[in-house]
């Protein structure tokens, strides 16, 4: 196959990478943050050809928010590859051990997963989060970006071969597919031979073509439908400060809370403020015909129909419902929630508990907002992506999540009885 000579590269030098030393990998992510550094203009001047190839085309604006790097998301990247390189090293660490009876001493140890391969949309950043991630866990990776991000995935790639070529590490353990076709995609996505783990990184489309045509082990990095519970005991500032920033802060983050429950104990006190909020911040709601009534005429607020719950808007547009008890809530979740992150916000312990408990989500939060569902705010430097399954991993996946583990046996002429 054409790419044939990609893939034997790729995973000859992945077995060359899984046998460095952590001191070579952090070298090679610190020749990374310098280059990155000195790359800002050309990497702006890259960017703008896709924003402005964005815009001849007619894409949103919220996926022409994801395309852009400005000077601020060049620095956020190098942060996150200087706290990558600062992270313990995840390679060789014992995870269980000890001394049997027979005498055998055991150790389970962690090791790369090999080679991985990400297929992602939009996100120019999640090229260098995630050969920054695969670097320090050992993992060789093949990038899939998209097509929309061309010119800026290009630029930023420039930078990890150069980075690669100032270390020791072998350049040909971070490579790129470029502009490839669909079924050229679906050929490779046949390849286990060569490639250990997918990872698809975007939209419900992307997502069904990966896990229909993959023969290599997926975890799917699936849509955001993300809820905020606003319990019985809710802070009413608790709800608005935390729904606002849920849903505003970057509306086309998975992390982003698509609908509001609010319990109707609540609706008198906190109703009328939030929706006032959201609308003041730009933020278009769709609710129930009881609200209605009970708001009247406005701007932006509007009749939500049976089809905007359990969907990802990735805009200014949020979907709101009454509730009459926590159950209700959680009922409605179970339904149309995307297992991805969820929010209760109360001051009763023991609605705290009972949601922690039932909610079936990579992540569950108590009075925070969902946004800090992210492998930054974590602690992991940066993300793979948030996985919303329950294999290999779940929620956001940083270094220590690229590795699986072996058994290490010694003896001393030991046999089995």
């Amino acid at each position: 196959m054409e790419y044939a000579s990609t893939l034997q590269a790729l995973q000859q030098a992945s077995k060359i990478l899984a046998h460095t030393s952590a001191k070579m990998r952090n070298h090679a992510l610190e020749c990374l943050a310098n280059e990155l550094e000195s790359s800002r203009a050309i990497l702006q001047e890259e960017n703008a050809k896709d924003i402005a190839s964005a815009r001849e085309n007619g894409l949103s604006q919220a996926m022409i928010d994801r395309l852009r790097i400005d000077d601020s998301a060049i620095t956020s990247m190098i942060q996150a590859v200087k706290e990558i390189k600062s992270q313990p090293e995840v390679l060789g660490e014992v995870i269980s051990g000890g001394v049997r009876p027979s005498g055998i001493t055991i150790a389970q140890v962690r090791i790369p997963l090999g080679v991985v391969c990400i297929i992602y949309e939009s996100r120019p950043n999640v090229t260098i989060d995630t050969a920054a991630l695969c670097i320090k866990s050992g993992n060789a990776i093949l990038l899939k970006g998209g097509k929309e991000a061309h010119h800026s995935n290009t630029a930023l790639l420039a930078c990890i071969t150069r980075a690669l070529d100032s270390s020791s590490l072998p350049k040909e353990c971070v490579q790129s597919l470029g502009l490839i076709a669909r079924e050229d995609l679906a050929r490779i996505l046949q390849q286990r031979a060569y490639i250990d783990v997918v990872i698809p990184r975007g939209g419900a489309g992307l997502i069904e073509f990966v896990t229909t045509h993959s023969k290599i082990p997926v975890i799917f990095h699936d849509k955001g439908v993300c809820h905020a519970y606003i319990d019985s005991s809710a802070s009413k500032q608790h709800a608005l400060d935390i729904c606002l920033n849920a849903k505003a802060s970057r509306p086309s983050a998975c992390n982003a809370i698509e609908c509001i429950l609010i319990h109707r104990d609540s609706v008198g006190e906190i109703l009328p403020d939030l929706v006032a909020t959201l609308l003041a911040n730009g933020v278009q709601v769709r609710a129930q015909a009881e609200v209605l009534a009970l708001l009247g005429e406005r701007d932006g607020l509007s009749l939500a129909s049976a089809s905007d719950f359990g969907v990802e808007f990735g805009d200014k547009i949020i979907a709101l419902k009454i509730v009459e008890s926590i159950a209700q809530a959680l009922e409605h979740i179970d339904q149309y929630g995307s297992k991805h992150s969820e929010i209760i916000i109360t001051q009763s312990l023991d609605s705290a508990r009972v949601f922690c408990d039932y909610v079936d989500a990579s992540a569950v939060f108590v009075n925070a907002s969902s946004r800090f569902n992210d492998g930054g705010e974590l602690g992991l430097g940066a993300e793979m992506g948030i996985s919303t399954q329950k294999l290999h991993t779940r929620g956001p996946m940083g270094a220590v999540h690229l590795t699986t583990t072996k058994y290490l046996i010694h003896g001393n002429g030991s046999i089995r009885i």
